[in-house]
């Protein structure tokens, strides 16, 4: 499975020195590992103890850093100005957007894609909860320099989502 079209677009934006890119809710870690492959310093944090350890036990150079996290538990926090971006696809959980917005640092990157709630026509999710509302994405963001936005459907494979790239004053 290859990367995002939306992260492979905005490459551009990510350095490949410095502090490192946080690929969060990483699941297999596709997206995270096209960023070790462009020599970008990555770190893979999701709950799935199997799925990182199955990354951390790539042959890659450097070796992949994984944190196994539970980020809907109030015991995990992301520390404030530890990275150059954050990375987050097909993952929402709103109590969590304060903490990716502090963790980046100032001039840093967010490159969001979710599901909205017109997905439900297309089937999972389709729980409120793990869907944006109309415009929500872009106000979550407001205030930052907005790069790309998009929300409305793509097909191959059909899917109702919200995207956006942008940069931290």
């Amino acid at each position: 499975m290859s990367a995002s079209a939306l992260l492979k677009q905005h490459l551009s934006l990510l350095k490949q020195s410095g502090k490192p890119v946080l690929d969060l809710a990483c699941g297999s870690g596709r997206n995270g590992l096209y960023l070790l492959e462009h020599n970008i310093p990555t770190i893979f944090a999701d709950k799935n103890r199997q799925a990182l350890e199955t990354i951390a036990a790539l042959p890659l150079t450097p070796a992949p850093h994984c944190r196994v996290v539970d980020f809907e538990t109030d015991q995990q926090h992301l520390q404030a100005d530890s990275y150059q971006a954050v990375i987050v696809f097909r993952y929402l959980h709103r109590p969590l957007m304060e903490q990716i917005k502090q963790a980046v640092c100032s001039g840093g990157i967010v490159i969001y894609e979710t599901f909205t709630l017109e997905n439900r026509q297309f089937g999972r999710p389709n729980r409120e909860q793990f869907l944006l509302r109309p415009g929500e994405l872009k106000q979550l963001f407001s205030g930052w320099q907005c790069l790309h936005y998009f929300e409305g459907i793509k097909t191959n494979p059909d899917r109702a989502i919200a995207q956006i790239v942008c940069r931290k004053p």
